[in-house]
């Protein structure tokens, strides 16, 4: 085969290739919180005893994902915290598929940013009305300022129907009903068209004459001659009617809309926590360890019940991964079947702590989600630390909740 017919078959070769992963798209399976750092989801915010209403929907019905925030007392002194930096609570989603209706932290409405005290708890619940059809999915995120969008457990949301029979009807201080989808559109539409063959017009007019780098040459040299009388008055001509249709257009929003209110930007102030009384399970690490071939961490705890009731250890909670021990505790939230393990959680003596004992046990919390999620980059970071939840039953079924934290030792044998 001759080297001309060499490069042409390498070249047809090669357009198929480009043409091939041009057209592959592949569908992605969620907005990028595995690219967040690992002690961010482990030290920052806990979402707990979490429920998403629904799972499927069809467009202009609603849903409410609520549930519990616990601040990690143990925040990474290297990111600004909700305590003294505003935090707005939000749900991630990728675009406007969902309109945010309401929300609500500690039972206040919360369209404002806030502040949060660490080592506390908080209610929290977000009203979504569905927009556009699709399967999304979305988080709970708590933005705080200079420390960036901090992401919650996601979960996989069917949105079915039509988008154009889209509507989010309001009534206005003023007692106007508007469909906030369509109110106004036809101002920006036209308005937008208005300015762009306006803009068209200008340039148009200059690059009739000689073209732009020419007449910067030319002007630039000294010839005085490029910029003609005719060129002078149009100028003043397009900027007189800048100013006017400005000025008009100014006008004519004023009237039609008399009464206007500013968006409101201040910080609400401090939330109000979950009440909390004396702990009845108190939980300190005395050694944790992340074995690396097992996927596992192993946690020696020691457990002081100072309730009234005997307590097992039922659940392990960490960046949004739940590690259950199975024979104590179910789950029947319809969780992120992701970010669950049902049987993750192994505990070395299972027997009920009993009311006023002290007792060290180990706790072994297994499952591929500590690669799968990159919880397990901690080890590799220059404070590799963790923090979690302790979540602890009763007979009754009542569950106490313990913050742990500490050092966290990798194993690689």
């Amino acid at each position: 085969m001759s080297k001309s017919a060499i490069r042409t078959w390498a070249a047809a070769g090669l357009a198929v290739a480009v043409a091939a992963t041009s057209l592959y798209v592949p569908e992605a399976s969620a907005h990028g919180e595995k690219s967040q750092q690992a002690f961010l989801r482990m030290r920052t915010l806990h979402w707990y005893d979490l429920n998403w209403s629904t799972d499927k929907l069809r467009v202009n019905e609603k849903m409410t994902v609520s549930g519990k925030i616990h601040v990690f007392k143990n925040w990474p002194e290297t990111t600004a915290n909700p305590e003294h930096s505003p935090a707005f609570l939000n749900i991630g989603i990728p675009g406007p598929v969902f309109t945010r209706v309401e929300s609500y932290i500690g039972g206040q409405f919360v369209p404002r940013s806030v502040n949060l005290e660490l080592g506390k708890n908080y209610t929290f619940k977000v009203v979504l009305q569905a927009r556009r059809p699709g399967r999304w999915h979305m988080h709970t995120m708590m933005n705080v300022e200079a420390a960036g969008p901090i992401i919650g457990p996601g979960k996989w949301v069917q949105i079915d129907g039509t988008m154009a029979d889209y509507k989010h009807v309001l009534t206005t201080l003023t007692g106007n009903t508007v469909d906030i989808e369509k109110v106004g559109t036809a101002g920006i539409w036209g308005w937008s068209f208005f300015w762009i063959f306006f803009g068209f017009a200008w340039i148009g007019y200059w690059v009739a004459k000689p073209v732009f780098v020419p007449r910067y040459m030319a002007r630039k040299a000294g010839d005085e001659s490029i910029v003609s009388p005719t060129d002078v008055k149009v100028g003043l001509g397009f900027m007189v009617a800048t100013l006017i249709i400005t000025w008009v257009g100014y006008n004519a929003g004023n009237s039609a809309n008399p009464i206007t209110i500013p968006l409101q930007a201040g910080v609400i102030g401090t939330m109000e926590p979950i009440p909390e009384g004396a702990p009845t399970v108190e939980a300190k690490v005395e050694q944790a360890t992340y074995r690396v071939p097992g996927r596992s961490v192993i946690l020696k705890v020691r457990v002081n019940n100072r309730g009234i009731t005997p307590v097992q250890v039922a659940e392990f909670e960490t960046a949004g991964i739940r590690f259950l021990n199975g024979s104590v505790y179910k789950d029947e939230t319809n969780y992120p079947p992701q970010l669950l393990a049902p049987e993750g959680l192994s505990v070395d003596d299972n027997s009920p702590i009993l009311p006023g004992q002290s007792k060290v046990i180990t706790l072994t919390g297994t499952d591929a989600a500590w690669e799968n999620e990159r919880i397990a980059d901690v080890i590799y970071d220059p404070d590799s630390r963790f923090g979690g939840l302790l979540f602890f039953v009763d007979s009754s079924g009542f569950r106490s909740m313990a913050p742990v934290g500490g050092p966290l030792l990798p194993r690689f044998t």
